[in-house]
């Protein structure tokens, strides 16, 4: 494990089962079960794909103990950069992972209701079906809070390839600060302007998935770009 470019390739591995596990939940499960301001179509959904909205839930839960997992590999590999910007990023990891975590309750309380595993006869089929969309509504703008540590963990990320003294590129340290940003204004336009933020959505992802895209690549392919010890110092002395 003391081996830099063996924790990197562990971290790109972790790295990609973060966007497989993340991409099936939000880019596979929740567009096909999610239906805005829909009650009737969002419990039916739920109803028609309930085994799928398990598989969701349960595809959420892994990614954010391995986002977890991931963020502590970094730091292993990354400490020497700067041990309190590194410890930053993992507390910024902790705290998204912890909101994907109780964005599932939500979630799966909004499966019981849609299924019948909770007496609702009281609300009539149309409250049931309110209290549905509710639950997966709160679900939804959940990961939408959960988005701002989606952003805020690549910037110490960004800083710390940057300032790797050539374990990793500095144009990756800098793509993955702008993709950090890009997920921040993203979030601030669907919520302070949404008519701009439902414009800019489809774009303002694209340096984020390609920073992140980038990082994942360069972690299973050449890991981190090791130097002898003299060298390396000298390079960090250079930097500062």
């Amino acid at each position: 494990m003391n081996s830099p470019r063996r924790l990197a390739r562990i971290a790109g591995v972790l790295y990609l089962l973060v966007g497989i596990f993340g991409g099936f939940a939000e880019g596979f499960v929740y567009p096909k079960v999610y239906a805005v301001g829909d009650a009737a179509t969002t419990a039916g959904n739920v109803i028609g794909n309930s085994g799928l909205v398990r598989l969701g839930i349960v595809a959420d839960l892994f990614n954010a103990v391995v986002w977890i997992f991931l963020a502590m590999t970094l730091y292993l590999l990354l400490k020497h950069v700067n041990k309190s910007v590194a410890r930053a990023m993992v507390v910024l990891v902790a705290i998204g992972a912890s909101i994907v975590c109780l964005n599932t309750v939500f979630e799966f309380e909004g499966l019981r209701a849609a299924t019948g595993a909770i007496n609702l006869a009281a609300l009539g089929t149309a409250g049931s079906n309110a209290l549905v969309l509710l639950l997966l509504d709160t679900q939804h703008y959940g990961i939408s809070i959960a988005q701002i540590f989606f952003g805020l963990w690549l910037v110490p990320l960004g800083y710390l390839a940057y300032k790797s003294a050539g374990w990793f590129p500095r144009w990756l340290g800098v793509l993955l600060i702008v993709g950090g940003a890009c997920y921040l204004v993203d979030l601030l336009a669907a919520f302070l302007v949404p008519d701009f933020g439902k414009e800019i959505h489809a774009f303002i992802w694209i340096p984020s998935a390609i920073a992140e895209i980038s990082m994942v690549l360069y972690l299973l392919v050449i890991g981190v770009k090791t130097v002898k010890p003299a060298a390396r110092r000298a390079a960090l002395v250079a930097i500062d």
